[in-house]
């Protein structure tokens, strides 16, 4: 990859960020300097700081002193102190977005964008092209064991692989060839307003992509087959459609994991295995599939670089077991999410009780979307809900997590409970616990903490 120029020091705002710490280290391994800086101090900060990031805890002007660049994400409010004073002396200052598009613009760029299922199908997608040693530069929203828990890895093929990040509208800025689009959903109403805007924005994505590019998008959803007549591009769909050019059947959760076969052009083309379940994961493969397919490797080369990724990080993640307790992790934090992961759990596990504590993300959110958080939780067993994890947030009046329980409730579910402090978490489940439950801690927050602690000798 080529230089930038004379910015050879690069500093993030918000270094933490699952999205921030990947392009750091990325950046890192390319042989830039980086500093950053964030409110607390993480396990992504501390791998930073090993591979030599200056990483400061908090925001201060100072920090950018001897910057060429700042960048910050869109976790981050205008007004913070270091992006003022880079504005002062006249740095440039840029969102992730750009810089992520300016990493691209020098690769074949493949972007998977989509409310749900981004990180898994990157990963998968990552997977695949390293499979087929096409040795991807990859930047992803989770960490990969097969990376030894890093959410970036610099390759030194031609693709470059990078989860989209539609939240604000910054994924524009992107130039991949190839864009994946595994779903549109009611979600980041503050930033849109409205699921026509949502809509036009996804349609103006894939009206990006060069005339020799592809679109891959989900039949299945049907926010994506409402904007196909717009698209100008090239597309091939993908899902459990009969109507998809590149279909899935005969699907199977096999204990945790799924196999289905995969259909093309009319054609099978065997099945294929990937291991966390659900229709929705089997969804996120053929997805993957359909990339790998665009890039001619051979189906092969695809079934076993699914294979070989095996399980993610907070997706439907086994974390331990203690005293007969079965503990997972999930990531779900949005109503189509969490429904989609309880169905798949208790599909899996069926004889067990299952227990689930959430943690709300966003106020936002929680108020945009109340009418189907209340109704999300139905598969679950035994709900407890925390403190609404606020990611940056100012709290809205009346938007408690005391009020989402008083919502479930009113609407039919008989066993939930709210917990007043995630300190409290696990005290309540010590008390609530038998032999054979399955825990299953749930969130976009740090809720997963919580079990992580239960789970302590």
């Amino acid at each position: 990859m080529k230089q930038f120029g004379k910015a050879k020091h690069i500093h993030f705002v918000g270094i933490g960020g699952i999205g921030m710490s990947g392009l750091a280290e990325l950046l890192i391994n390319l042989g830039y300097i980086v500093s950053g800086s964030d409110l607390k101090d993480s396990a992504a900060t501390r791998r930073l700081k090993g591979l030599g990031c200056q990483v400061f805890k908090g925001h201060d002007g100072h920090n950018v002193q001897e910057a060429d660049v700042v960048v910050y994400s869109s976790a981050i409010g205008l007004r913070n102190p270091e992006i003022l004073r880079a504005k002062e002396g006249y740095v440039p200052v840029i969102p992730r977005a750009e810089m992520l598009s300016e990493l691209m613009r020098l690769k074949y760029g493949v972007a998977i964008a989509g409310a749900h299922g981004k990180t898994t199908t990157t990963s998968m997608v990552a997977s695949i092209l390293t499979r087929g040693d096409l040795d991807p530069t990859v930047v992803i929203g989770g960490r990969l064991d097969i990376w030894g828990g890093s959410n970036a890895k610099l390759g030194q093929g031609d693709v470059l692989v990078a989860e989209a990040d539609e939240s604000d509208g910054s994924f524009l800025t992107l130039s991949p060839t190839i864009a994946v689009v595994t779903n549109i959903d009611h979600e980041h109403m503050e930033h849109y307003g409205s699921m026509e805007a949502i809509r036009q924005t996804f349609v103006d994505f894939i009206n990006k992509i060069p005339f020799y590019g592809t679109a891959i998008l989900c039949q299945d959803n049907e926010e994506i087959q409402g904007i196909i007549p717009q698209l100008k591009k090239r597309y091939i769909t993908y899902g459990m459609s009969t109507q998809a050019d590149l279909r899935g059947k005969d699907l199977k959760n096999e204990k945790w994991g799924t196999s289905l076969e995969v259909i093309y052009q009319n054609h099978s083309m065997g099945r294929i295995s990937v291991g966390i379940p659900g229709e929705h994961n089997a969804l996120n493969a053929l997805a993957a599939t359909a990339v790998g397919l665009e890039l001619d490797l051979k189906m092969g080369v695809i079934r076993e670089g699914l294979t070989a990724l095996g399980g993610l990080a907070r997706r439907l993640q086994i974390k331990g077991e203690r005293n007969g307790v079965l503990f997972m992790d999930d990531y779900g934090h949005h109503p189509t999410e969490i429904m989609a992961t309880l169905k798949t759990v208790k599909a899996c596990r069926p004889e067990k009780r299952l227990v689930v504590v959430f943690q709300p993300h966003r106020y936002t959110r929680t108020q945009a979307l109340l009418d189907r958080f209340v109704i999300a939780f139905n598969d679950a067993d035994f709900l407890m809900v925390t403190p609404i994890y606020p990611a940056g947030e100012q709290p809205i009046e009346g938007i408690t997590a005391e009020y989402l329980v008083k919502g479930i409730k009113e609407h039919g579910h008989k066993e939930v409970l709210l917990c007043p402090d995630l300190e409290e978490v696990v005290p309540m489940l010590e008390k609530l616990m038998q032999p054979g439950d399955l825990v299953l801690t749930l969130g976009a927050g740090n809720i997963y903490r919580e079990g992580e602690r239960f789970l302590e000798p």
